[in-house]
Parts: structure tokens; sequence; C-alpha cells
């Protein structure tokens, strides 16, 4: 059977005895939340990489109320990019005492998770492998971190009240140290606040960009820089557009920041710097920017767009 390696440090690759011709476009977070019926923390009684997943729910946090054993049988977000004859989409997971699933119950009464390699978040040892952005881009976090702050964001999605003093705290506790980097000592605190700033961008926190700002302007780490950006969509602001613009407009950044800072301006009301933003595609980036990591990844056709692409989708979007 082929086995996950999941690498901890917000990146995950994966080792296997042949090479992947089944490529897929893994997607965000956001959505594989969204479209999800029952968020669920499960144990993997077994996985048949043709046939699914059987799990035995042991509670269930948000969504459709889920009980006893179920079985897995399909994926409900997987758009592929390219097949290989007898060696189509599998399931990966292996038997282990808890797991949280994002589970959608189709049409036709079955069961299914968004692709073969996100909408689950394993957990050990008291602490999660989790998702909160992309399955290229895991944190780890303490279970009861975890709980507290993926159900708040799944419950948000679905229209259901949260714990919204819990989340203020923990969001402004996190975010009003120094952004943390990946030291042996630094590490926890790093991996709670990548937890604190998507909490941001999913729940649209009103805390101010001022708590957001300093990890935005983290020249030093590209993660830190990725959740800020998407994190500024929260503010509709002239400040929040102003920040976006000049990383937007700076060759220094990565594209991938960059295209996040596009990306957050589309979520607000953006008509208002429609010339700035053409003033910017003039000179934007034309090379597409990736997640990385190993070429024969089955995610490898996710897609990332240029800055001048994702710049005059907005400007068009616009109109």
């Amino acid at each position: 059977m082929k086995k996950i390696l999941l690498l901890l440090m917000l990146t995950i690759t994966f080792a296997t005895s042949r090479s992947y011709a089944t490529t897929w476009d893994e997607p965000w977070a956001d959505k594989v939340i969204k479209d999800a019926t029952s968020f669920v923390l499960a144990k993997v009684v077994a996985t048949d990489e043709q046939r699914g997943i059987t799990l035995q729910v042991i509670k269930t946090l948000g969504g459709q109320p889920l009980k006893d054993n179920l079985t897995i049988t399909g994926f409900y977000l997987l758009h592929l990019c390219s097949t290989s004859a007898g060696h189509g989409p599998e399931f990966y997971t292996t038997p282990t005492d808890s797991c949280y699933f994002f589970i959608q119950q189709n049409k036709a009464g079955n069961y299914c998770i968004a692709t073969p390699t996100t909408g689950y978040d394993y957990a050990e040892n008291g602490n999660v492998r989790a998702t909160f952005r992309h399955s290229y881009h895991q944190a780890l976090a303490p279970v009861a971190v975890y709980e507290k702050t993926m159900t708040a964001i799944f419950n948000n999605y679905h229209g259901a009240p949260y714990d919204q003093a819990y989340i203020s705290s923990f969001v402004k506790e996190q975010l009003s140290k120094k952004p943390a980097g990946f030291g042996e000592d630094e590490i926890h605190t790093f991996f709670l606040q990548h937890v604190a700033l998507e909490c941001v961008h999913h729940l649209k926190l009103n805390t101010g960009e001022s708590l957001i700002l300093p990890f935005l302007e983290d020249s030093k780490n590209f993660h830190n820089q990725v959740s800020a950006a998407r994190a500024m969509a929260a503010f509709n602001t002239a400040g929040s557009k102003e920040a976006l613009l000049k990383v937007i407009g700076d060759t220094t950044r990565r594209g991938f920041v960059q295209v996040m800072c596009v990306w957050s301006l589309g979520e607000m009301n953006a008509q208002s710097i429609k010339p700035q933003l053409e003033a910017l595609v003039k000179h934007a980036n034309e090379e597409e920017d990736d997640f990385g990591g190993n070429i024969m990844d089955p995610r490898i056709c996710t897609d990332v767009p240029s800055v001048k692409e994702a710049l005059e989708s907005l400007i068009a979007k616009l109109g």
C-alpha cells in the first residue's frame, strides 16, 4: 500500500513505489469546508485503495450529525488533470485512532471526501496535522485549538453560530506577539499564529489590520506573508487596500504572495482602486508560481496564476 509522508513544516510530499500519472487540481481549504455537509472526528477502521475508507464516527463537530460506521466511497471536489489506465484516483488514509474528516453526503446518499489528499486531518499525540489553507501548507495544532477554531470556521461557512469569545481571545493573543519563525523555540508559536491568521481570513474577523501588517511585512517568512495576505481580505479599508497594492508592486516579493494579495482585493470593494490595478498590470510578473514539492506529487497541476493573470482577472471582474 502506498504510504503518505506528512511533513509538519507546512508542506506535504508523497513517497510512492511508482510514478503518478493520475493528477488533480487540489482545492483550497475554503472550498473543502464550504462544500462539506459534516465535520466529524472518526477512527479509520480500514482503507481499500479502490473501494474506499471505512470509518467509525466518534463525534460530529459540525453540520449534519453522523454516527456509527460509514464508508467513504468517492470524492466531491476531484478535478482530474490527467489519468493513467488502471491507476485512477485512490484512497490513501491509513488506520488510525482518530482523524478529522470533512464529509459530503451526495444526492445518491453516498459519503465522499474532497480528494484523495485533502478533506481529512490526522490527529496524534495531542496534535492535529491541520489544513487551514491548503493541503500543501499544513500546520501542527493542539487538538483543543484545532477543534475550537476549525469548528468555528465550519459553522461560520454553514450559517451556524460559533464561540466568538474564544476565537477573539485566541486570535488577539497570538497575533499580538512578534511574528515567529521556524526555530526550535519559535515553531509552536508559528503554528498557532498560522491558525490565528487563517481564522481572520475565514471568519472575516474585525481585528483591525494593525495586527496583521507585521506578518505581511515579515520578509523572512513566506508562510507568514501568505496567511497575512489572505487575512487582509477581512478589512475593506483604504489602509488595507494600500498595503496590498504596495506588496503587489514590490518586485522583491514572491509571485505567490502577490497573487494572494490580488485575491484578497477581489473580496473587497476594489472599484475605487481600479486605476492603480491597471497601472500595476503593465509591469506585473508573467511567470506562474506554484506550491513546489515533489514533481511526482499527484497534486502537481494545482493552479496558481501569474501576478499579471490574477490582476487581469480582477480588473475584468470590476468591469
